[in-house]
Parts: C-alpha cells; structure tokens; sequence
C-alpha cells in the first residue's frame, strides 16, 4: 500500500525559494483580480518584484545547505543557488521591462506578472530537479506560460503567430523528450538521475541493447530540451517567436528559457550520465561527439545568418541561437573524464554574463520601438548617438559585450568556454567558436556604426522610461562587473561541484 510521506520526508526546507514564488505566484493572481483595479496594474507588476525579492533572498540564506527534497526528486546545492540567482535577476530586470511597455502596447492585464513568475518558477524546479519525471513537469510549467506571453500582444497577427508556433513545436519537443526518457527508464529501471548513474556502470559492462536504448533515450532528451535552448537543428521557432512576442518577453525567454534548460541539460549529463562510454576503459562520454557537432553547426549557423538580420529582434535571435552554442562547447566538454565540474562552472559564467549583456540589448531596443510594434529596424538606431548618448554608450557596451571584447562580461564568459573546451581535447570546436566569434563583430558592430558613424538625427527613444532606464542601467552593471571584476563572479562558480564523484 502506498505510504504518504511526512512534511518531514519532503524536507520542504530546501525548496522554499522555488516554493515561495510558485505559491506567490497563485496568491498574485488572486489579489490581482479581487484588489487591484484595471487603471492600478502597476502595483500587481510591484507585487511581482517583491515577490522576486523574497525569493531571491530566502535563496541566499539557503545558498550553502544541501539535500534532497521531495523524496529525492528534488536537490539542493550551490549549482542550484547560482541557477536561481541567475533566473531570479531575469526575471526582476525582465518586469522592469516590461512595466510601461505593456501599457504603451494596450494589453495591460495583471496575469502577464504571473505568468511569468508561474515561468521562473518553472525554471528553479528545473535546475534543481533530479529526477526525469521532476524535469518534465518542471519544464511544462516553464514552457506553457511561455506560450501565452508570447501571443500576448492581440490581435496583432505577428503575435499570435508566435504564440501558437512555439506552442505546437514546444509540445513536440515535450514529446521527443518524454520518449527519450521512456527509454532510458527501460534501460536502467529508474527514472532518478544518481540511481541511472548506478545503473550505467553495469550496462557499460555488459554491453546489448540496454546501452543502445540509454544512448536513443539520451538523443530524444536532447532534442526535447534542444528545442528549448534554441539549438541547432532545433531553433528554427525562434527568429519569428523573438519578433512577434512582446519584446520584454522576448528578452525574458531569450536568457530564461536557456537558463531552465541548460541546468536541466547539465544536471543530466554531469550526474546520470557522465560515464556513459561506448567502449569500458574510454575516457570520453558516449554522448559528447553528438553534442559538440551540435555546438559546432549552432555556432556556425548562428552567426552567419545573423549576419543578413534587419531587425533588431530577429538579429538578437540568431545572436542567442549563437550563444547557445558557445553555452553547448561547456557542455560537450563535460563528456571528457575530470571535466565535468570546470564545464558546469564555465557554462553558469557564461549564463550570467550573457543575461545582463542580452536583457540589456534588448532593454535599449525596446526604447526605440514604437507603441505599434515598429522601430525595431537596424536602422532606427541611426543617429541615436546623437539623440540619445547615454542610451546609445550602453548599447555599444552590449554589442562589445556580445562579441567578446575585453573588460566585458562576454569576454570572460568565452574565455573560460573555450578554456574548458581546449582541456577536454576539443580543439576543433575551440578553433569554430574563436572563428565564429570574429564573424559576430561583423553584425554587432554595426549597429555601433549606425549609431555613431551614419547622419541622422535619432530616435527621441520615447520608450526609454524610468522603470526601463533602470533595467539598462542594473545589465550595465552586471556586464562591467563581471568584465573587469570575474573573481566576483568566478569566487562563486568555483564551488559548484555538479560531476558524480567517479567522472571528476
């Protein structure tokens, strides 16, 4: 008979900063409706930011325990404490965005701030969960508040068209990814990620068709989350989703989405699978070619097509699409035997610099776009030097920041990507990604020229509000702090431990 666990059993201790916010989520909306009338909507987006606070700081006093929770489906350690850090900060810097944004729009509604606190808090389960089944239901409530944030803006046809296209494709990927571990389950008897780990060592000894199963299970799982980190062969939702989403929400599920799933992605290769070979006695992961491919052909793809982008929006896609190759090299990396923790250290480096950088970019974009949805062509950054300076230094911080150049964020995010890459022996996706990077100054730097180098006399950025400006102004920051203080940064990752024992 089934035995009902205690409040003791769950240890509801170490979920409190994923707990709070999902409960405050539930409370929000309920105020939201009953309290707050439609004209007040401001102060549900306040609610909202408080309750990210809380979050946020029940998250540093749990930041160095450590456990299971849940029965075992749930774990607590530092690589959980600086995912929800580093989720939490989207999300405040993302409501800062979209604040004033969605009232120039007209599509003010109070369940667009829990919409998207229901999201992170998808997110946090997600890089905390230890267990496929914990994965799946965290990822479901990350992705479906997506796809109505996305189609928020109606009737606007671009919108809606974004909505429903991440929503088809979010479900098929859903689906790869409940396959895929349907066939580990059958491999291994389990479905708990240390338990799979166990069960691998004796399905590398004994070969047949439980490794082949695990192997299948492993791709179908990288496609399932593939899709939700825009990776190449699964990205193709994401230039049309960027532009017609609302663009705080763009900014949101550009750096979020990737947040959820790279953890997610980590925590599987890193605990269940880190010694997966083909062949007992090899030193590299069975997995890690097919992963490093994909880096390779993300980073490629990427940054090429970026380079033909107009708009603003379909530009920073394929720019994430890119960076998402850049977090892949850490990943690929993790498959080689004593990597595994510098890989998961690199890859969180490189998620926080890239989401003060990218929410930057996207927080000046947002200042020029008009309350129609127009203004987001490269052009309309010509002459905002002149308009606008301020906005206009911030910006060019972003796009340096985006290619690399030192004193930036995404300078150190890189080096210790490529560092890690090289210790694993994977040269040749090191030598893609500096190549590639070269080509990225090519689309970054010009919005730079348009914006210091071409006349015009520059868009008066009504969009640069108060509750925007401050948004920038935290990314400003967060991108300089790391770039020319990493050891902040780098004090932290250094005690993350993620690897099981026998593949460090």
């Amino acid at each position: 008979m089934f035995e009902v666990p205690s409040i003791a059993d769950l240890n509801l201790g170490l979920t409190l900063p994923a707990l709070t916010l999902a409960l405050g989520a539930c409370l929000l909306l309920l105020v939201d409706v009953v309290f707050i009338p439609h004209d007040k909507k401001i102060r549900t987006a306040w609610l909202a930011l408080m309750g990210i606070g809380a979050s946020f700081t029940i998250n540093l006093f749990t930041f160095n325990q450590s456990g299971t929770a849940f029965l075992g489906m749930f774990v607590a350690d530092k690589f959980t404490g600086v995912m929800n850090a580093i989720i939490l900060a989207t999300a405040f810097i993302s409501i800062l965005l979209s604040v004033d944004y969605i009232k120039r729009a007209g599509i003010e509604r109070g369940e667009f701030y829990a919409l998207i606190l229901f999201s992170v808090s998808g997110m946090m389960f997600m890089a905390s969960a230890n267990d496929l089944v914990a994965i799946f239901v965290s990822l479901e409530l990350l992705s479906i508040p997506l796809y109505v944030l996305a189609a928020f803006r109606v009737p606007e046809v671009k919108s809606e068209e974004s909505g429903l296209k991440y929503f088809i494709l979010g479900a098929f990927s859903s689906a790869f990814f409940v396959y895929g571990a349907a066939l580990i389950f059958g491999a291994t008897g389990t479905t708990s990620l240390p338990d799979i780990f166990t069960a691998v060592q004796s399905i590398v000894a004994d070969g047949g068709s439980s490794a082949f199963l695990l192997l299948i299970g492993t791709g179908l799982i990288l496609v399932g989350l593939g899709f939700k980190v825009a990776v190449v062969p699964f990205h193709m939702w994401t230039p049309d989703v960027y532009e017609g989403a609302p663009t705080p929400v763009t900014a949101f599920m550009s750096v979020g989405a990737k947040a959820g799933g790279f953890a997610a992605l980590l925590r599987l290769v890193l605990v269940a699978l880190p010694t997966f070979v083909i062949t007992a006695g090899d030193s590299t992961a069975a997995w890690q070619q097919v992963f490093w491919l994909v880096a390779a052909a993300t980073l490629i793809v990427g940054n090429l097509v970026a380079v033909s982008q107009t708009n603003i929006k379909r530009l920073l896609a394929y720019s994430s699409i890119a960076h998402a190759g850049y977090i892949m090299m850490a990943v690929a990396a993790a498959g080689t035997a004593g990597i595994g923790d510098a890989a998961a250290q690199a890859a969180l480096l490189y998620l926080a610099a890239y989401m003060f950088t990218n929410l930057g970019a996207f927080g000046v974009a947002q200042s020029i776009e008009k309350d129609d949805g127009s203004g987001t062509d490269l052009n309309d950054f010509i002459g905002l030097a002149k308009s606008r300076p301020g906005l206009a230094a911030m910006m060019a911080i972003f796009m340096l920041s985006l290619t690399g150049i030192p004193l930036t964020g995404g300078f150190i995010g890189k080096w210790f990507v490529f560092k890690t890459a090289i210790d694993a022996g994977l040269m040749p996706l090191a030598i893609i990604g500096v190549l590639t990077s070269v080509v990225s100054a090519f689309y970054y730097v010009r919005v730079i020229v348009n914006m210091y180098l071409r006349d015009g006399e520059g868009d008066p950025a009504a969009g640069a509000t108060r509750a925007v400006n401050l948004a920038v102004y935290i990314a400003l920051v967060g991108t300089l702090v790391i770039g020319i203080l990493p050891m902040l940064a780098t004090n932290i990752t250094d005690a993350i431990t993620l690897a099981s024992a026998v593949a460090r």
